[in-house]
Parts: structure tokens; sequence; C-alpha cells
């Protein structure tokens, strides 16, 4: 029986299933929802200008902020206690150690992210919390 659940959350369609599932165990176990989206550090790395730099921040705040409240209105829906969190790291890293820090029970991530791209730049992140992660991990595939 699970009872936190941290779900990554991305806007892809792998994502939003990963969401289905995590409401409905969430549900079957009376369990808290927590829903993570993750600014990828990567993407944002210091350049010439810190203008640009803050204003593709900002707009991975907008995109993270939006797909989070979408996630949370399936949960909320459902019945199923849920909270949210935005935060900016190394996506697997920041997953697990929120995950660790929450308590959380179960982690759910999608087999894949928004693109096949980011594997290649960044190496998987659901294959980077499934080696290190010290806690039951549900990969949902497509």
């Amino acid at each position: 029986m699970f009872t936190k659940i941290l779900t990554a959350v991305d806007g892809s369609d792998i994502s939003e299933l990963a969401v289905e599932k995590a409401v409905t165990l969430a549900k079957q176990n009376n369990a808290e929802l927590h829903l993570i989206y993750v600014i990828e550090t990567g993407f944002i790395t210091p350049g010439p200008g810190d203008t640009v730099r803050d204003l593709v921040h900002k707009r991975f705040e907008e995109e993270g902020a939006t797909i989070l409240e979408k996630s949370a209105e399936k949960a909320k829906a459902a019945g199923v206690a849920v909270v949210s969190h935005l935060e900016v790291g190394h996506a697997g890293n920041t997953i697990i150690n929120s995950a660790d820090k929450l308590g959380c029970d179960l982690i759910i991530v999608g087999s894949l992210g928004k693109s096949k791209l980011d594997r290649l730049l960044l190496g998987s992140v659901s294959s980077h919390v499934v080696n290190y992660a010290k806690t039951n991990i549900l990969v949902i595939r497509n």
C-alpha cells in the first residue's frame, strides 16, 4: 500500500498517462499525490545576456505552472489530495531528492519526456531515477 506518490510531469503524452495512473493508484490507496515539474538547469545555463536567460527561465516557469495546474485538476476531480511542486535543477536528481524529502514511497515517471532529443543530450530522466532512487519506481510506457 502506498501513502505518498510523486509523479513527474512535463506535458508530454506519456506524462499525461503517468498522471492518470498516479491518480488511479492514489485513489485506490487513499494516498497523497505529489506532482513535480522540473526546470532542467541544462537548458538555462548562463549566457552572454542575463535578460535572455531570465526570459527563458520565465517561459519554463509558466509552462510548468500550466502543466501542474492541468494535472492537479485531474487529481482533484477524482477526489485525490494533490500537492504541486515546481523545481529547478537536474531533473533526475531533483525528482529523487524531492521524493526522499517528502517521504514518498512510490515515484511514477514516463519512459520518455517531451523530446527524444532530450534523451540524447541529457540522458534519460526515467533511467536515472530507476538507477539511483531508493524507493519504488513505476515507469509508464506508451
